[in-house]
């Protein structure tokens, strides 16, 4: 099967295999079938990354939050983000590496304070 798209001035051709197997049945696709099932693993793809560079920032400014208030609940949250973000591959790796270090040093300093003050919270 062949398909020829105009873009931009230009003529391509785009040949694709025309069966596929499932659960017992044979069925035929065509070039658009494979185009969508390209488009939406290329948006799935995008839209993993960005998750991944938002959640990259989060961790970030959880864990500066962290070194504030509620350190005992954000700094767990922003290493949980960190590291996910980290696993799925984000374009902002430096910013996860420091959610990551400021999430561990939310928990040094709750322990800091727990030692100095012997309670689970610290106040100034």
């Amino acid at each position: 099967m062949e398909l020829t798209a105009r873009t931009t001035g230009t003529t391509r051709t785009v040949r694709t295999s025309g069966t596929i197997r499932t659960a017992g049945a044979v069925r035929t696709i065509d070039a658009t079938e494979t185009a969508r099932a390209t488009e939406t693993a290329r948006a799935t793809r995008r839209t993993r990354v960005q998750d991944a560079d938002g959640m990259a920032v989060a961790s970030f400014v959880l864990g500066l939050l962290g070194l504030l208030v509620l350190n005992v609940f954000l700094g767990p949250v922003a290493i949980v983000l960190a590291s996910v973000a980290l696993w799925r591959g984000t374009a902002r790796r430096g910013r996860a590496f420091l959610g990551l270090g400021l999430g561990i040093a939310d928990l040094a300093v709750l322990i800091a304070f727990m030692q100095f003050d012997n309670t689970v919270s610290w106040s100034f």
